[in-house]
């Protein structure tokens, strides 16, 4: 079957993809200059060609909140600002636990492990980097779902020790393009976050790495930081969307709300598709906010085929179950290879969770009253 909208670079550019051919820069920056109801489509077509119309859904919990080192003028954590975030240390391996069985009842595929820092490290912090891997272990043997990891720049021996554990997705994200990294960080370069991916990757782990859309950057670096992750060569593709956080730098910048549009970060969602066509492509942090309920919908339609679900690294996200109603809404249907949970149940359960399963802690923010164990803060980061 032929793909024809009557858009020669669009048709052309999904016949090549599904002939197994890799597009390129060019080709990126010619598609994001088309007209987004010729693009979105396309994307979807082939992301329904390719996959399996499943969404597959991941959920985090921020293990250790606040007080980075680093200077990432969009996150709430960085101890160089003054975002109003709840700090706390390591969760420990039994909090970390309860998150990820709430995640996988709730329905999610992965669980990641966030700690907010420059690294987790072996050498600097062992007590820490034990606790880690304790964690690593219990949520591999005591749950279904797929154990991964965020935990900053890793030496050759730390990636090799993580993947022997069983780690599954090492998640770096690039956040955006090289041209365009050094404007929103001072403290480490972009090739730093490359040779932690590169490090993961020579160790065996499938890597997790994307992008946070609407800082002020281009289009042109949106196909950049995607031709960037191609010859990384990710399997899950993250895209945020800024909701810049009060006393960060992106907030003094852009105000209240990010530098996008909703039809942008479309297009940016089907370029991501068509220039990595095997890819999970995971609607993440921001989206929410950036997008009203009833445009939730249209990046699944555009060849997003991922989600982050419940709540994010310093606020809380939508329930679970509207999520499951967005994927319904595009057509698709969660995915239950790894987790056979029960969607209808976990539409029913809503917003109830919120109130439930706490850790017993008198650390409110180690209590795991959301899902992801959030930090609170004003606005969301990714």
């Amino acid at each position: 079957m032929v793909y024809e909208t009557g858009n020669r670079t669009v048709d052309d550019a999904v016949r090549r993809v599904l002939a197994g051919e890799e597009l390129d820069r060019r080709d990126g920056l010619a598609l994001i200059a088309q007209p987004v109801e010729d693009l979105a489509p396309a994307a979807d077509y082939v992301r329904s060609e390719l996959g399996d119309d499943t969404v597959d859904a991941c959920s985090i919990v921020n293990a250790k909140a606040g007080n980075c080192a680093e200077d990432c003028g969009f996150c709430a954590q960085s101890v160089h600002f003054d975002t109003g975030i709840d700090n706390y240390g390591f969760l420990g391996p039994e909090k970390v636990l309860e998150a990820a069985k709430r995640a996988e009842r709730d329905g999610a595929q992965r669980f990641g492990i966030v700690v907010a820092e420059k690294g987790v490290s072996k050498e600097r912090r062992p007590e820490e980097w034990e606790e880690v891997l304790e964690a690593i272990r219990l949520v591999r043997d005591e749950t279904d779902v797929e154990v991964d990891a965020s935990l900053g720049i890793l030496t050759e021996e730390e990636a090799e020790i993580l993947a022997a554990e069983g780690l599954n997705h090492y998640n770096h994200n690039i956040e955006t393009s090289p041209r365009f990294f050094p404007e929103i960080v001072d403290s480490h370069g972009f090739e730093d976050r490359v040779e932690t991916l590169e490090v993961a990757k020579e160790a065996g782990m499938d890597l997790c790495a994307g992008v946070i859309l609407g800082m002020g950057e281009t289009p042109t670096d949106r196909v950049d930081a995607a031709v960037a992750l191609q010859e990384i060569g990710v399997s899950s593709l993250p895209v945020n969307v800024l909701n810049p956080v009060a006393g960060t730098p992106m907030a003094e910048k852009l105000g209240d709300s990010a530098d996008i549009t909703t039809d942008e970060i479309i297009e940016a969602v089907a370029v991501y598709r068509l220039l990595h066509p095997e890819a999970r492509v995971r609607l993440t942090g921001g989206r929410e906010v950036n997008l009203d309920v009833d445009e939730q919908h249209l990046p699944f339609e555009a060849g997003a085929d991922g989600v982050l679900t419940g709540d994010y690294l310093t606020t809380e996200g939508q329930s679970p179950g509207d999520d499951i109603e967005v994927i319904e809404r595009a057509g698709m249907e969660p995915n239950t290879d790894v987790n056979e949970f029960d969607p209808e149940a976990v539409k029913a359960r809503g917003g109830e969770d919120s109130d439930s399963d706490g850790g017993g802690s008198d650390d409110a923010a180690a209590d795991l009253d959301t899902a992801a164990g959030t930090a609170t803060s004003e606005a969301t980061d990714d």
